[in-house]
Protein backbone atom coordinates (compact mmCIF):
# COMPACT_ATOMS: atom_id res chain seq x y z
CA UNK A 1 0.00 0.00 0.00
CA UNK A 2 1.39 3.41 -0.97
CA UNK A 3 2.66 5.54 1.89
CA UNK A 4 0.43 8.58 2.39
CA UNK A 5 3.44 10.86 2.67
CA UNK A 6 4.65 9.72 -0.75
CA UNK A 7 1.19 10.35 -2.21
CA UNK A 8 1.17 13.90 -0.83
CA UNK A 9 4.57 14.56 -2.40
CA UNK A 10 3.35 13.21 -5.72
CA UNK A 11 0.34 15.51 -5.63
CA UNK A 12 2.54 18.59 -5.28
CA UNK A 13 4.88 17.43 -8.02
CA UNK A 14 2.17 16.76 -10.58
CA UNK A 15 0.33 20.07 -10.51
CA UNK A 16 1.44 23.66 -10.96
CA UNK A 17 -2.09 25.07 -10.69
CA UNK A 18 -3.84 25.36 -7.35
CA UNK A 19 -0.88 24.18 -5.27
CA UNK A 20 -0.58 25.67 -1.78
CA UNK A 21 2.22 25.57 0.75
CA UNK A 22 -0.26 24.91 3.55
CA UNK A 23 -3.71 23.28 3.67
CA UNK A 24 -6.59 25.45 2.51
CA UNK A 25 -10.11 25.34 3.89
CA UNK A 26 -12.71 24.24 1.33
CA UNK A 27 -16.30 23.71 2.46
CA UNK A 28 -15.03 24.01 6.08
CA UNK A 29 -12.90 20.89 5.65
CA UNK A 30 -9.12 21.39 5.97
CA UNK A 31 -7.51 19.63 3.03
CA UNK A 32 -4.82 20.25 0.46
CA UNK A 33 -6.21 20.14 -3.08
CA UNK A 34 -3.83 19.77 -5.98
CA UNK A 35 -6.79 20.40 -8.29
CA UNK A 36 -7.77 24.05 -8.63
CA UNK A 37 -11.32 24.54 -7.37
CA UNK A 38 -11.34 28.33 -7.42
CA UNK A 39 -13.27 28.57 -10.71
CA UNK A 40 -16.43 26.57 -10.09
CA UNK A 41 -19.96 26.62 -11.34
CA UNK A 42 -23.05 26.33 -9.18
CA UNK A 43 -23.87 23.09 -7.44
CA UNK A 44 -26.32 20.88 -9.35
CA UNK A 45 -28.62 18.88 -7.07
CA UNK A 46 -29.00 15.49 -8.75
CA UNK A 47 -31.95 14.57 -6.53
CA UNK A 48 -33.73 17.93 -6.67
CA UNK A 49 -37.32 17.89 -5.39
CA UNK A 50 -37.05 14.18 -4.52
CA UNK A 51 -36.96 13.50 -8.25
CA UNK A 52 -35.06 11.10 -10.50
CA UNK A 53 -35.46 13.45 -13.48
CA UNK A 54 -31.66 13.79 -13.76
CA UNK A 55 -31.20 10.00 -14.19
CA UNK A 56 -32.10 7.08 -16.43
CA UNK A 57 -31.34 3.37 -16.65
CA UNK A 58 -27.96 2.57 -18.18
CA UNK A 59 -28.50 2.00 -21.92
CA UNK A 60 -32.19 2.59 -21.39
CA UNK A 61 -34.86 5.15 -20.62
CA UNK A 62 -36.61 6.16 -17.43
CA UNK A 63 -35.80 4.70 -14.01
CA UNK A 64 -37.21 1.41 -12.74
CA UNK A 65 -37.01 0.06 -9.21
CA UNK A 66 -35.11 3.00 -7.72
CA UNK A 67 -36.92 5.52 -5.52
CA UNK A 68 -36.27 8.80 -3.72
CA UNK A 69 -37.95 9.37 -0.37
CA UNK A 70 -37.16 12.35 1.88
CA UNK A 71 -33.99 13.00 -0.08
CA UNK A 72 -32.70 9.42 0.04
CA UNK A 73 -32.20 7.47 -3.18
CA UNK A 74 -32.37 3.71 -2.76
CA UNK A 75 -32.76 0.37 -4.45
CA UNK A 76 -33.59 -2.98 -2.88
CA UNK A 77 -31.35 -4.63 -5.45
CA UNK A 78 -31.60 -6.21 -8.91
CA UNK A 79 -33.09 -3.09 -10.51
CA UNK A 80 -30.19 -2.20 -12.81
CA UNK A 81 -27.63 0.60 -12.88
CA UNK A 82 -28.59 4.25 -13.38
CA UNK A 83 -26.65 7.12 -14.98
CA UNK A 84 -27.06 10.86 -15.26
CA UNK A 85 -28.62 12.36 -18.36
CA UNK A 86 -25.77 14.87 -18.52
CA UNK A 87 -22.10 14.23 -19.23
CA UNK A 88 -19.35 15.75 -17.09
CA UNK A 89 -15.63 16.27 -17.65
CA UNK A 90 -14.08 18.58 -15.04
CA UNK A 91 -16.11 18.42 -11.85
CA UNK A 92 -16.42 18.03 -8.11
CA UNK A 93 -18.93 15.36 -7.08
CA UNK A 94 -20.23 14.90 -3.54
CA UNK A 95 -22.40 11.99 -2.46
CA UNK A 96 -23.31 10.31 0.82
CA UNK A 97 -24.05 6.61 0.95
CA UNK A 98 -24.57 3.60 3.18
CA UNK A 99 -24.82 -0.13 2.62
CA UNK A 100 -26.11 -3.02 4.66
CA UNK A 101 -23.96 -5.82 6.07
CA UNK A 102 -22.20 -7.65 3.24
CA UNK A 103 -23.35 -5.04 0.71
CA UNK A 104 -21.77 -3.98 -2.58
CA UNK A 105 -22.30 -0.99 -4.89
CA UNK A 106 -20.28 1.71 -6.62
CA UNK A 107 -20.08 5.23 -8.01
CA UNK A 108 -18.92 5.51 -11.62
CA UNK A 109 -17.47 8.39 -13.62
CA UNK A 110 -16.84 8.87 -17.36
CA UNK A 111 -19.53 6.35 -18.24
CA UNK A 112 -20.08 5.92 -22.00
CA UNK A 113 -23.42 4.47 -23.04
CA UNK A 114 -23.29 2.36 -26.18
CA UNK A 115 -25.06 -0.85 -27.29
CA UNK A 116 -21.66 -2.57 -27.47
CA UNK A 117 -21.03 -1.72 -23.80
CA UNK A 118 -23.51 -4.14 -22.25
CA UNK A 119 -22.58 -3.28 -18.67
CA UNK A 120 -21.70 0.06 -17.12
CA UNK A 121 -18.59 -1.32 -15.43
CA UNK A 122 -17.05 -2.02 -18.84
CA UNK A 123 -16.63 1.70 -19.59
CA UNK A 124 -16.07 4.04 -16.64
CA UNK A 125 -13.84 3.87 -13.54
CA UNK A 126 -15.60 2.96 -10.30
CA UNK A 127 -15.29 4.31 -6.78
CA UNK A 128 -15.86 0.99 -5.05
CA UNK A 129 -18.46 0.73 -2.29
CA UNK A 130 -18.38 -2.56 -0.40
CA UNK A 131 -18.50 -3.95 3.12
CA UNK A 132 -14.79 -4.59 3.63
CA UNK A 133 -15.36 -6.52 6.86
CA UNK A 134 -18.36 -8.72 6.09
CA UNK A 135 -18.41 -9.31 2.34
CA UNK A 136 -18.94 -13.04 1.75
CA UNK A 137 -15.91 -13.33 -0.55
CA UNK A 138 -12.30 -12.52 0.26
CA UNK A 139 -11.40 -9.10 -1.12
CA UNK A 140 -8.12 -7.95 -2.60
CA UNK A 141 -6.89 -4.47 -1.66
CA UNK A 142 -7.97 -3.33 -5.14
CA UNK A 143 -11.54 -4.38 -4.37
CA UNK A 144 -12.02 -2.52 -1.10
CA UNK A 145 -14.06 0.61 -0.54
CA UNK A 146 -12.59 3.70 -2.18
CA UNK A 147 -10.50 1.79 -4.68
CA UNK A 148 -10.58 2.34 -8.42
CA UNK A 149 -12.37 -0.96 -8.37
CA UNK A 150 -10.20 -3.95 -9.29
CA UNK A 151 -7.43 -1.63 -10.55
CA UNK A 152 -5.90 0.56 -7.81
CA UNK A 153 -6.11 0.07 -4.05
CA UNK A 154 -6.90 3.00 -1.74
CA UNK A 155 -3.99 4.28 0.32
CA UNK A 156 -5.92 4.00 3.57
CA UNK A 157 -9.13 2.66 5.07
CA UNK A 158 -11.54 5.50 5.87
CA UNK A 159 -14.92 3.75 5.71
CA UNK A 160 -17.55 3.87 8.42
CA UNK A 161 -19.09 0.46 9.19
CA UNK A 162 -22.04 -0.98 7.29
CA UNK A 163 -25.26 0.73 8.29
CA UNK A 164 -23.58 4.11 8.82
CA UNK A 165 -23.41 7.01 6.37
CA UNK A 166 -20.19 7.75 4.50
CA UNK A 167 -19.32 10.80 2.42
CA UNK A 168 -17.50 10.49 -0.90
CA UNK A 169 -15.98 13.33 -2.88
CA UNK A 170 -14.63 12.70 -6.38
CA UNK A 171 -12.63 15.40 -8.17
CA UNK A 172 -11.84 15.39 -11.88
CA UNK A 173 -9.69 17.99 -13.64
CA UNK A 174 -8.13 17.34 -17.05
CA UNK A 175 -8.25 13.60 -16.42
CA UNK A 176 -6.66 13.84 -12.99
CA UNK A 177 -8.94 12.10 -10.48
CA UNK A 178 -8.99 12.15 -6.70
CA UNK A 179 -11.04 9.90 -4.41
CA UNK A 180 -11.94 11.34 -1.01
CA UNK A 181 -13.75 9.41 1.70
CA UNK A 182 -14.92 10.93 4.98
CA UNK A 183 -12.60 13.95 4.55
CA UNK A 184 -9.53 11.86 3.70
CA UNK A 185 -7.73 11.67 0.36
CA UNK A 186 -7.44 7.95 -0.33
CA UNK A 187 -6.56 7.65 -4.03
CA UNK A 188 -5.32 9.64 -7.01
CA UNK A 189 -4.70 8.71 -10.64
CA UNK A 190 -4.20 10.25 -14.07
CA UNK A 191 -6.34 9.06 -16.96
CA UNK A 192 -4.26 8.01 -19.97
CA UNK A 193 -1.00 7.75 -18.03
CA UNK A 194 1.40 4.89 -18.73
CA UNK A 195 1.11 3.80 -15.11
CA UNK A 196 -2.68 3.52 -15.29
CA UNK A 197 -2.56 1.73 -18.65
CA UNK A 198 -0.25 -0.88 -17.13
CA UNK A 199 -2.54 -1.35 -14.14
CA UNK A 200 -5.59 -1.77 -16.37
CA UNK A 201 -3.73 -4.22 -18.62
CA UNK A 202 -3.34 -6.62 -15.68
CA UNK A 203 -6.94 -6.20 -14.49
CA UNK A 204 -10.23 -7.79 -15.54
CA UNK A 205 -10.89 -4.71 -17.69
CA UNK A 206 -7.99 -5.34 -20.09
CA UNK A 207 -10.25 -6.39 -22.98
CA UNK A 208 -12.98 -3.80 -22.42
CA UNK A 209 -13.26 -0.20 -23.71
CA UNK A 210 -12.55 0.83 -20.14
CA UNK A 211 -11.23 4.21 -18.95
CA UNK A 212 -10.52 5.40 -22.49
CA UNK A 213 -12.06 8.87 -22.13
CA UNK A 214 -12.11 11.61 -19.49
CA UNK A 215 -15.68 12.72 -20.06
CA UNK A 216 -18.94 10.90 -19.54
CA UNK A 217 -21.91 10.29 -17.29
CA UNK A 218 -22.01 9.69 -13.57
CA UNK A 219 -23.32 6.23 -12.71
CA UNK A 220 -24.61 4.46 -9.62
CA UNK A 221 -24.45 0.69 -9.46
CA UNK A 222 -27.10 -1.78 -8.43
CA UNK A 223 -24.97 -4.80 -7.58
CA UNK A 224 -27.98 -6.72 -6.28
CA UNK A 225 -27.82 -5.45 -2.69
CA UNK A 226 -29.81 -2.71 -0.93
CA UNK A 227 -27.95 0.62 -1.04
CA UNK A 228 -28.81 4.19 -0.07
CA UNK A 229 -27.58 7.58 -1.32
CA UNK A 230 -28.33 11.17 -0.37
CA UNK A 231 -27.06 14.72 -0.88
CA UNK A 232 -25.86 13.95 -4.40
CA UNK A 233 -24.56 17.13 -5.98
CA UNK A 234 -22.02 18.08 -8.64
CA UNK A 235 -20.29 21.28 -9.68
CA UNK A 236 -18.41 21.77 -12.93
CA UNK A 237 -14.86 23.10 -12.67
CA UNK A 238 -13.67 25.61 -15.28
Amino acid sequence: MTNSILISSTIFALFSVGIHESPQVVHNIPMTYSIDLQQKGQWIDLLANNSLDAWHQYNGTGVKGWKVEEGVLSTSGKNGDIVTNQEFENFELEIEWKIEKGGNSGIFIYVVEHPDNKYMYQTGPEFQIIDNENYPQKLTEQQKTGSMSDVIAPTRSAMNPAGQWNKTRILSKNGRVQHWLNKKLILEYQMGSDELKEQIATSKFATFPYAKVSKGKIGIQDHGDPVYFKNIRISEIN
